[in-house]
């Protein structure tokens, strides 16, 4: 978050009723709807004071005129700061806990107490965003029909079967994030973007990662780049076709880059018939402020902490995530858990969310050291599996995907993706945030999104002439795959026996 996006309008401390009411319905301060909160006259001045108070916070970081790295650390801190004095978060003064406390004597705060010591009793110690009891993988999530087809230490291979009896000829193979697993892409039922292009024909194949731990603390960039490359052999050997798509999605997006690096290095480049990058950064210059908070002295603390453990675990960086969207993804919680007792909602998205995964020490050094020397930005200065790195080799035509309120991977970095690859690329800005931006079905009626021609060096630019359209950009993306993985043939049999049922063995990895 910028310091200028931090500045939001807030209710001016003689706001008329009406004036607050409205903005409180409409604005970040949604959390002040109860009547109560401008009924009673001192909760309605506590709530002029907190928003005044936020108001000017806000402004100060703005006019203290800051470099831009300065300028994101102190807005971090100061929006955390008024996140976290919202009157709204105390027992009591909230009229909804109060309500909540009186109609169930008591019960709901000791509810509350209860939840707040179980959810600070172990990592990550930020209040439970999901009640995932209704959630079972392979019924209601990750559910697509698949089999794994191939397993090696570091990954398992999914294919999966398809709904129609013409599939496309070139298949498409999906790297996902290390962090977290796989089937972000395979959620509930008509929520599954591998289920979409599978009904679609498409053919799909998708890496499900290993859960490392210490033992596994030596893998790094080039094992997970030829863990890839190697996959993807074995899914043009599986479809009997000499070329395959490839997508990447966030992390998974750093690693698909690499390999297609290599592969245009070494003069394979035509095994690629199509590229795909999905929430993912490339270029980290001023990427948010998950860029400006690590520093060199930080990024050495970071990596001595997971060298010693082994791994970096996967709890560690859900909470930094959840402190980047304190109000919705902290006190929103702290409220509905600790305040009103009651349990969070059920959710795929947040139930994903949860089920972690750690990270190879080396992987993460390589990561952060990805991150913050930012070198994939200058053609040869990073290597990869003893290659030089330069995009701008690699000709094949890409599709790159970024979410419009993406917190994590911000969509103008996302679209300096479009200057560093060489071939014919299409930008497409979705709605939502990191994984609402991907989970985005036909039949929500919410969807939308921007795509247009060319792509200039400026994101706004591309913004300004980029046509807006209703719905979802699975259909606009499925086309554009379809043009690209040649023409339709009879859904290739199964051959031998699969080694599991999707989602395989590895998704349940603790």
């Amino acid at each position: 978050m910028s310091a200028t996006a931090a500045v939001t309008p807030a209710a001016d401390v003689a706001a008329p009723l009406d004036s607050l009411l409205v903005q409180a319905a409409q604005g970040p301060y949604r959390r002040f709807t109860d009547p109560a909160w401008a009924a009673n006259p001192v909760l309605r001045r506590l709530v002029q004071a907190y928003l005044a108070g936020g108001q000017t916070a806000r402004a100060l970081v703005v006019d203290a005129d800051l470099e831009w790295r300065d300028a994101q650390r102190v807005g971090f801190l100061v929006e955390n700061v008024v996140e976290a004095m919202s009157p709204s978060n105390v027992p009591l003064v909230n009229p909804s806990s109060a309500k909540a406390a009186i109609d169930t004597a008591g019960l709901s705060l000791v509810r509350g107490g209860e939840a707040f010591l179980r959810d600070m009793a172990s990592a990550p110690r930020i209040p439970e965003m999901v009640d995932g009891s209704g959630f079972r993988l392979g019924d209601n999530v990750a559910a697509t029909p698949g089999d794994v087809v191939h397993r090696t230490e570091l990954v398992e291979l999914i294919r999966y079967r398809p709904q129609s009896h013409r599939v496309r000829q070139v298949p498409l193979l999906i790297v996902p994030p290390t962090i977290n697993k796989y089937y972000a892409l395979d959620l509930a039922p008509d929520r599954s973007l591998i289920e979409y292009l599978v009904s679609q024909g498409q053919q799909v194949f998708v890496i499900s990662w290993r859960n490392p731990d210490a033992r596994h603390a030596g893998w790094g960039l080039d094992t997970y780049v030829q863990a890839v490359i190697d996959t993807l052999d074995v899914v043009q050997r599986t479809a009997g076709t000499e070329q395959a798509a490839l997508t990447g999605v966030c992390s998974g997006g750093i690693i698909a880059s690499l390999a297609a690096a290599r592969l245009a290095a070494i003069g394979r480049q035509d095994r690629l018939a199509a590229f795909t990058l999905l929430v993912t950064v490339l270029d980290s210059h001023r990427s948010g402020t998950t860029s400006a908070l690590i520093d060199e002295n930080l990024a050495a603390v970071a990596k001595a902490t997971s060298g010693r453990r082994g791994y970096l675990d996967g709890r560690a960086l859900a909470e930094v995530f959840a402190w980047l969207r304190p109000g919705d993804l902290i006190w929103n919680y702290w409220v509905n858990n600790y305040l009103l007792g009651q349990r969070p909602p059920a959710f795929d998205i947040l139930f994903w969310n949860a089920d972690t995964t750690r990270m190879p020490a080396q992987l993460h050094a390589d990561f952060v050291d990805f991150g913050l020397q930012n070198k994939i930005t200058q053609p040869g200065a990073l290597s990869v599996l003893g290659s030089p790195v330069d995009l701008s080799r690699f000709k094949v035509d890409a599709y790159v995907l970024a979410g419009s309120a993406d917190h994590i991977t911000p969509w103008q970095n996302c679209f300096r993706s479009t200057g560093l690859l060489g071939g014919d690329t299409r930008f497409v800005l979705s709605t939502s945030g990191h994984i609402a931006a991907l989970v985005n079905p036909p039949t929500n009626p919410k969807a939308g999104y921007q795509a247009g021609d060319g792509t200039p060096a400026d994101p706004q630019q591309w913004q300004a002439a980029a046509r807006t359209h209703p719905g979802s950009w699975w259909p606009d993306y499925s086309n554009w795959l379809a043009d690209r993985c040649g023409p339709t043939i009879d859904a290739p049999e199964f051959i031998g026996p699969p080694l599991a049922p999707a989602p395989g063995t590895y998704v349940f990895e603790k």
